[in-house]
């Protein structure tokens, strides 16, 4: 007797779910999660269909290009060995998380009583870090009209912080629109450098920066920066007074010079002056040695 129509469909309905029931598929509650340094997370491996008893289950890391092992064997591996278990049969949780910990998790399944024997799933880990302290440069004085750089930076957090300034506790606004007309700096958020153009005295304040991400902030402390007016009727009046003194102490060397202060002993005509004559000693000039000649005389 043939097959009705609708009961074909049937059988054919039924045939395609049995073949469905027997392949092995995994699924994730969160695929992507996130986590701040630190704590525990759970990498979520959901069997959510299977016939065979006692799957072959399996964890691999991979960063950087590189695959490593997490679970093999019925066994954590590596450092994963002291901070990382198995829960609900599949699903994978790593105590204490760092940085290191970011990275792509592969679960795989294997069954080999199922016609799709193996699956697997990525799941992408992300561990947030806080921002350290942010080293600030802020100069201590700048003169009115000048340029001035400020710089704030910090290598730690991640995902990598964003930077806002501050003067006297109130923010400066990246935003040129923002400003006040009489501002005249830039301020990159990315980068953490705040630059004067031309400073004015209103600049002078206590500044200080904060590091931002996702996973929390941090502040350095506030610096003073002093923006003074240049004293040019002093300066001119300085450079005045020093040409005023060298003047003098040229016009005094040349009176000394003049006066005969700085002339030597034979520029002032004075002559040898002849020994005086021991006792017993007479010195006689004659015209042919032209000096003086000794004769001399004992008493016996």
């Amino acid at each position: 007797m043939a097959l009705r129509r609708p009961e074909l469909l049937r059988l054919l309905l039924l045939s395609l779910l049995g073949c469905r029931l027997l392949a092995v598929e995994l699924t994730s509650s969160n695929t992507k999660p996130v986590v701040q340094e630190f704590q525990s997370v759970e990498l979520s491996c959901i069997i959510k269909s299977t016939v065979t008893p006692d799957p072959r289950i399996e964890w691999k890391k991979i960063r950087d290009g590189e695959t490593s092992y997490v679970f093999f064997d019925n066994k954590m591996q590596g450092d994963f060995v002291t901070r990382a278990e198995i829960l609900s049969r599949t699903s994978l949780v790593i105590k204490n998380t760092t940085r290191m910990d970011t990275a792509t998790y592969r679960c795989e399944v294997a069954a080999p009583s199922d016609t799709k024997t193996i699956d697997e799933i990525n799941i992408q880990l992300t561990v947030q870090v806080k921002p350290m302290t942010p080293r600030c440069s802020v100069p201590k004085a700048v003169p009115v009209g000048k340029s001035a750089s400020l710089h704030c930076h910090e290598n730690e957090g991640f995902p990598k912080s964003t930077y806002s300034w501050y003067r006297n506790s109130e923010p400066l606004s990246p935003d040129s629109k923002a400003r006040s007309h009489n501002s005249s700096y830039s301020l990159n958020p990315a980068t953490g450098t705040l630059v004067f153009h031309a400073v004015h005295k209103g600049d002078t304040g206590r500044y200080s920066c904060i590091a931002t991400n996702d996973a929390g902030f941090a502040k350095c402390e506030e610096q003073e920066m002093e923006v003074y007016d240049l004293n040019i009727g002093g300066i001119i009046g300085g450079v005045l007074v020093v040409l005023a003194v060298l003047v003098l102490i040229t016009f005094g060397i040349c009176c000394a010079y003049r006066r005969g202060y700085f002339a030597n002993g034979k520029e002032n005509g004075e002559s040898y002056k002849t020994p005086a004559k021991p006792d017993g000693v007479n010195y006689i000039r004659t015209d042919d040695e032209g000096d003086f000649r000794h004769k001399s005389s004992f008493v016996i």
